[in-house]
């Protein structure tokens, strides 16, 4: 079974080098929705896959963090960079383009760091992340599956490459929840409760 949940942001970009000249040489926004799918053969206590309300901690507070930001791209220009910086204290560095093909491999990889370093409480069972979509227009989104996620053709993404500003940062309840994506494929990595 499959079961969704809808998030919704707001964010600027440049899209460096698409075809578009509006997109890869202005600055511009979109009104994001991220539809995350779950998967599991199996239901919990509650008869759920999983509930929806344990969604509400650290998947959407990570996906919040896009939220009236500018996502940068890190080979982009170094003085556009610093000058993006200087005026936005919203803002997320990219090792990828921030194409909504890139966004959605970006949050599958640290969703699914985030599955794995959660706490299942109420008899969950193999509850797997199976893809996500972002619509970056009403007519138009990339859908991500775990092949995708981890593909060499499309180029690999480092967590440890991903930044987020100060202000970012502070607003996460779990002061640690960054470095404990980072160490999420090591053992003795700290669950999420």
């Amino acid at each position: 079974m499959i079961i969704r949940k809808e998030y919704k942001f707001e964010n600027a970009h440049i899209v460096r080098d698409c075809s578009t000249l509006r997109c890869s040489q202005n600055i511009h926004g979109h009104s994001y929705r991220v539809e995350v799918m779950l998967e599991s053969n199996y239901l919990d206590d509650g008869q759920m896959v999983y509930d929806f309300g344990l969604t509400k901690l650290y998947i959407k507070e990570f996906i919040d963090s896009f939220d009236h930001a500018i996502t940068l791209y890190n080979r982009d220009n170094p003085e556009y960079l610093k000058d993006m910086k200087k005026h936005s204290k919203r803002w997320i560095e990219l090792p990828v383009n921030p194409s909504a093909e890139q966004f959605s491999r970006v949050f599958f990889i640290v969703i699914d760091s985030i599955l794995s370093l959660s706490t299942m409480n109420n008899n969950e069972k193999e509850v797997n992340l199976y893809s996500i979509i972002v619509h970056e227009t009403q007519t138009g989104y990339a859908q991500c599956f775990r092949k995708d996620a981890y593909s060499e053709n499309m180029g690999l993404i480092n967590k440890e490459d991903i930044k987020f500003s100060k202000q970012i940062e502070s607003e996460w309840r779990d002061k640690e929840f960054w470095n404990n994506i980072l160490k999420s494929n090591t053992l003795n990595t700290p669950k999420f409760v």
